[in-house]
């Protein structure tokens, strides 16, 4: 048991050094940092008696006198749909080199002749990206939130919902990353395969108005196979926006299903790896 954890906080810790090695931490750390101080310099909050007068960005107004509470929490909602679309597509890009980089020659060797199992090797390095990315993750929110609740007086604590399900989100699409750099040692094809699936959760998100529109049964039942078998990104990023805007929750639907899905894409990158020669 202790060389097993001891193996894993290797693991993890080799991942971290790369992230490192190659920039990648440090370029997602500068990217929520930009985004921070923009929220800390460039957008101004006037409230007048616990009421917002204006909103001024670059120094021009943006919004006249409305609700502080409303506005708020737009722009929480607006940040956590900016996780959803480019933080997520950044995360998953540059993560995805961190995987064929462990199949490279001479490197994979050196890994096996260790005392530890391959799926111990492949699990220790998809753990490791998701505290990569999950450390930027926190970072950015945890700033933001704070910045924002320190101008405006108004802490929104379902807006640290959105940490807990971009996280979520990226180990969903990062098993997909994990399987695509077992069977073809691709980062770019990788991505590539990611950010279709982001793509196409928008699109099959729109069941209901598509099984209306659809003129067959055959091809209702393929888009809903679909909809229920694919990860839905964007139905976790509309659960991330209805928290912050009080809105209806609509269940859990979308949360096991994007699990049970990375667990089976993520089982056979772990089944393929332990029968591939080196």
């Amino acid at each position: 048991m202790k060389n097993s954890l001891t193996a894993s906080v290797a693991l993890i810790r080799d991942t971290f050094r790369e992230a490192f090695a190659r920039k990648i931490f440090w370029g997602l750390f500068g990217l929520s940092t930009v985004m921070i101080l923009f929220f800390l310099f460039l957008l101004r909050i006037d409230l007048v008696e616990g009421g917002l007068a204006a909103v001024k960005m670059f120094g021009q107004t943006v919004s006249p006198a409305t609700d502080v509470d409303r506005l708020v929490r737009g722009v929480y909602g607006g940040i956590a749909t900016f996780l959803y679309t480019w933080g997520m597509f950044l995360a998953v890009f540059a993560s995805a080199g961190l995987i064929p980089s462990v199949l490279e020659p001479g490197r994979i060797e050196l890994l096996l002749s260790k005392p530890v199992s391959r799926a111990h090797i492949l699990l220790g390095r998809y753990v490791g990206n998701v505290l990569v990315v999950s450390c930027n993750i926190i970072y950015l929110v945890l700033g933001v939130w704070a910045i924002l609740g320190i101008k405006t007086g108004i802490w929104s604590p379902m807006f640290l919902v959105s940490i807990a399900t971009t996280i979520f989100a990226f180990s969903v699409l990062l098993s997909v990353v994990i399987l695509i750099g077992v069977l073809f040692e691709s980062a770019a094809l990788a991505t590539m395969v990611a950010a279709a699936l982001m793509i196409l959760s928008l699109i099959l998100a729109q069941i209901n108005i598509m099984l209306r529109l659809l003129s067959s049964e055959w091809s209702r039942q393929i888009w809903r196979t679909l909809y229920y078998a694919l990860p839905k990104i964007f139905d976790l990023g509309k659960m991330t926006l209805d928290a912050i805007r009080n809105r209806t929750f609509d269940g859990f639907m979308p949360i096991w299903t994007s699990a049970l899905f990375a667990a089976v894409v993520l089982t056979g990158a772990l089944l393929i790896f332990a029968r591939r020669d080196f």
